[in-house]
């Protein structure tokens, strides 16, 4: 039996060690040992993208942001259902993340990455929401596990009601703002309700039709 292979490793902002392994073809991330992500369950994180740009795609010229590049697929999906004109602005914030994937010996996201639509920035997601205000048509965040269970302290931020009422400032009218979770969160839910947004959750499966359940934040400006 085959054993999963670490290919690479780096370091958080705040000092945990995070890996690049490999297991028969397949990939996983992991944070001071723990599994992140893997290419094998990504359907819950699709479903994120497609719903974050469901009302964006008739918008002209849309910006759309993505925080965590993970393996690419929010960012993939998000690309499949934006239009020709849209800007999609790509915040990670570990260099290792984003060479990983734009490394064309791995089957990750070096395709999407090279998209004419695409703008890379190696950048705490939360510092790029700070900067900005009224920028943004819709705003996707999938750079952790969720509210609750956080593998670096400093995503902390994107959660509490600061975060969250920056994030309505870069917003533009009508504007979405998503999040992915590994599990439901009621409180979060009030929070975001709070911060002034309509808020819908959804629960959706890592795989298509089987998996663990993930839940998806979906705020929308009132």
């Amino acid at each position: 039996m085959k054993k999963w292979t670490t290919v690479d490793q780096a370091l958080t902002p705040d000092g945990k060690t995070i890996s690049l392994n490999e297991h028969d073809g397949s990939y996983a991330i992991r944070v001071a040992g723990i599994p992140l992500m893997s290419t094998r369950q990504h359907a819950s994180e699709e479903k994120l993208a497609e719903l974050a740009c469901a009302r964006v795609r008739e918008i002209r010229r849309a910006r759309v942001l993505v925080g965590g590049l993970g393996f690419g697929f929010t960012l993939k999906a998000a690309l499949t259902a934006l239009a020709a004109d849209a800007t999609v602005v790509m915040a990670e914030v570990l260099g290792a993340v984003i060479a990983w994937n734009r490394n064309p010996a791995f089957p990750l996201a070096a395709e999407a990455l090279a998209d004419p639509r695409v703008i890379v920035l190696q950048q705490d997601v939360g510092e790029v929401i700070r900067e900005a205000r009224g920028s943004f048509d819709s705003i996707i965040l999938d750079v952790d596990n969720g509210p609750a269970a956080l593998s670096t302290d400093g995503n902390r931020r994107l959660y509490d009601s600061t975060g969250l009422h920056n994030a309505r400032a870069a917003l533009r009218p009508a504007g979405c703002l998503a999040f992915w979770s590994v599990a439901p969160d009621p409180a979060f839910e009030k929070l975001m309700t709070q911060a002034g947004f309509s808020v819908e959750v959804q629960r959706c499966r890592s795989h298509v039709r089987s998996g663990s359940w993930h839940t998806l934040f979906l705020g929308r400006l009132k």
